[in-house]
């Protein structure tokens, strides 16, 4: 009798479905649980429930998850709820304890191999047998090579055409991948050591070729619950199908939504395949997002509710039960620095409001985006705390950059351009302003250092002004010594020691966290989704990584982009997972959870419409262009190829790339509406009182027919000159 009365505690409060996941018959079950919907106490409460109905032992039970704080938080709520016993344990974690248990047994006597932190230095090595000298960076994409196609069971001699098949975007040529992998594995096995996979196949073997093995396992483990079932592998799935020898008792819990890991070998084909797998599975859907408001759980249905392929067949739309809170904004900024000043003057005030600067966070697609968001924090007197990487001034190419920066002083000419001299100075590093390079690491490395020019950019754009006279001023061009001196003094202010403080995360390492208030900046094309997804498969993969972000937040969301990397550089479109936004122009709440839209620092009531079709317009480019993508060019090319030319001719002059004069998109609103009078001139976006002082006299003569050569470049800056 008590122990029943304890049974039905366990079912006390439960939602519906939460209630159906725990009561549902033994054999095979499939928990497909939304975010913020419930998921660890649904499948906590049914070993509970099991257990002490007495339909099993805890002590027959193995519950397996991705990582140790998600297995210490299971073990947790199972004491709570009077049941002990229970083995809750990450994959890696329940196949070492097994492999060690059996080791004496597998290898008759022999000491169980050492296990390898880190594949890097093996794998160094392995590269310089082949030929090939791998700096940590590539070692590191090496190594998540060979980690993706263990965890997929391809072996060395198959890489290539899997890594084909798979569209792997590879570090170097497959074949010579392969060779790396094959040298690795004799290395390995010459050292006496094995890796994390090597311990999973072990696991694996023990059981398939060991009856007595297997038959204790499975005399010991017979009732089974995997948590974030969309992230496993197929050497994981083959792991649990040894355990489970054929049995059906076993749970599953996952969300296809939340699939963002497949770069690593994780698939949730089992997740999605799981019904057809396991025959007469009972599957429950839990959709009541008890995180996340309802204006929140709003934009999330309506940026995956586009979702296509294979896990869009198994999306839930939940249904929020918080109270209403307020709407998710939207938030267009003309520059990313103008972008990070406002995130965190926001902070500041939410800091002062009194939210805990631990419950925000601030969420972008790269690592190497953090910088400007620990300048502008840092500048606010806001604590941060970077998660899952390094703070960007203490990352071992950053630090290299500004050795070679220091170093090029002695031998790059003073009067260089800023962005040339570093750029210059970057390539004793090994970088060059061309295409990134693939692999993940290589590529990050890549950004971090581009991320330097994009400083030095900006930072030769707000040069200092030294007044000559008294009715006209010069700029100074800075230079490269300045620009050391300005690092130094950004990596100064960052390094300042924090205990509890924002949150600053890749989207990939916010996954199964959540935090009162946060910001997802850098919402444009080619962050997010990255130009690296090609196929419709990567591409719906970076529709799901938002998706996971606004899932994140509780309370209070931010979405924010920004019209161009920095002032006056080449514009760019917003991300194409932003739902329809609220298009009145005037900054009332949208309804259904969709953001409202505010500009920063620019008018937000004024509505721009397409000249041709009469739409309205909201990103920056069309804004500027004054027309939809999809609407016909009539851009004269006599005029567009002028304005080039006399834009080189100035740019030349004045020694400042070609942008700072006038973006491209703006070269092409010129050719196509053709303003004849100052007032239409200034209409153009992007063209302020300052730009047409500059300019204004020489653009309208090029409309009007003058020849480039009829207007010296003196005359289109006699203002700053």
């Amino acid at each position: 009798m008590v122990v029943h009365s304890a049974a039905e505690l366990v079912l006390a409060g439960l939602d519906p479905e939460q209630r159906a996941a725990v009561t549902a018959p033994a054999g095979p079950v499939c928990i497909l649980a939304g975010a913020g919907t419930g998921k660890t106490r649904a499948v906590t409460s049914r070993i509970a429930h099991r257990a002490l109905t007495g339909e099993i032992s805890p002590r027959h039970v193995l519950a397996v998850t991705f990582t140790a704080r998600a297995a210490a938080e299971m073990r947790a709520r199972l004491t709570v709820l009077g049941v002990s016993g229970v083995q809750a344990r990450t994959f890696h974690a329940a196949a070492l304890r097994q492999v060690r248990y059996f080791a004496p047994r597998l290898l008759e006597g022999r000491a169980m191999p050492e296990l390898l932190d880190s594949k890097v230095r093996v794998v160094t090595l392995a590269a310089a047998k082949v030929g090939l000298r791998a700096d940590r960076a590539a070692a590191r994409d090496l190594a998540g090579e060979i980690e993706w196609a263990k965890s997929s069971l391809v072996e060395p001699g198959e890489y290539a055409v899997a890594a084909a098949k798979a569209l792997r975007e590879t570090p170097y040529e497959p074949a010579k991948v392969a060779e790396v992998f094959a040298a690795y594995e004799r290395l390995k096995r010459s050292n006496g050591v094995i890796d994390f996979e090597d311990m999973l196949r072990a696991a694996v073997w023990g059981i398939e070729e060991h009856r007595d093995v297997a038959e204790q396992v499975r005399g010991q483990y017979r009732h089974f619950v995997v948590d974030e079932y969309q992230d496993v592998n197929p050497l994981q799935q083959r792991l649990l199908d040894a355990w489970l020898g054929g049995r059906d008792d076993l749970t599953v819990v996952g969300d296809a939504s939340q699939t963002i890991y497949s770069f690593t070998g994780a698939t949730s084909s089992y997740l999605v395949d799981f019904p057809r797998r396991h025959r007469g599975a009972t599957v429950v859907r839990l959709v009541r997002d008890y995180r996340s408001t309802p204006q929140v759980v709003g934009l999330a249905n309506a940026v995956i509710s586009q979702a296509r392929g294979a896990e869009a067949r198994l999306r839930l739309e939940l249904h929020g039960q918080r109270p209403p809170g307020p709407e998710p904004e939207l938030r267009i900024f003309t520059d990313e620095p103008a972008e990070a000043n406002a995130v965190a003057a926001r902070c500041r005030a939410l800091v002062d409001g009194g939210t805990p600067a631990k419950e925000i966070a601030v969420l972008f697609r790269t690592n190497a985006q953090s910088e400007a968001y620990e300048k502008a924090l840092t500048e606010a007197g806001v604590p941060y705390v970077v998660q899952g990487a390094e703070r960007f001034f203490e990352r071992v190419e950053v630090r290299q950059a500004m050795v070679a920066l220091r170093a090029a002083t002695r031998s790059i000419p003073g009067e260089t351009p800023l962005p040339t001299a570093v750029v210059e100075a970057l390539a004793a590093v090994g970088w060059a302003p061309d295409a990134p390079p693939p692999g993940g690491a290589a590529r990050e490395r890549w950004e971090a250092l581009a991320a330097l020019v994009q400083l030095a950019e900006e930072y030769a754009a707000t040069s200092e002004v030294l007044p000559i006279g008294e009715a006209a001023a010069v700029e100074r061009p800075v230079t490269l010594s300045d620009f050391n001196e300005e690092l130094a003094r950004r990596a100064t202010q960052q390094h300042v020691p924090t205990v509890d403080g924002v949150t600053l995360a890749s989207l990939h390492s916010a996954k199964g966290l959540e935090w009162d208030a946060v910001f997802l900046v850098g919402l444009s094309e080619g962050t997010l989704p990255t130009t690296y997804a090609r196929t419709p498969e990567q591409v719906e993969e970076e529709r799901r990584l938002l998706y996971v972000g606004i899932t994140r937040a509780r309370q209070w969301l931010w979405l924010s982009y920004a019209s161009a990397r920095s002032p006056g550089g080449r514009a760019r479109r917003p991300s194409r997972f932003l739902p329809q936004l609220d298009r009145s122009g005037g900054g009332e709440r949208a309804g259904g959870g969709v953001p409202k839209r505010t500009a920063a620092r620019r008018p937000a009531t004024q509505i721009v419409s397409c000249r041709i079709c009469g739409a309205t317009l909201l990103a920056g480019p069309d804004r500027k262009l004054g027309r939809c993508p999809t609407c016909p060019s009539d851009i004269d090319e006599d005029l567009y190829e002028r304005l080039r030319d006399w834009r080189a001719r100035v740019a030349g002059a004045q020694k400042v790339p070609a942008y700072v004069v006038f973006t491209d998109a703006t070269l092409t609103a010129l050719a196509e509406r053709r303003p004849g009078r100052t007032e239409e001139l200034i209409a153009i976006a992007g063209i302020g009182p300052r730009k047409l002082g500059l300019y204004g006299e020489a653009v309208l003569a090029l409309v009007d027919g003058a020849a480039v050569d009829d207007i010296a470049p003196e005359k289109s800056f006699e203002i700053s000159s």
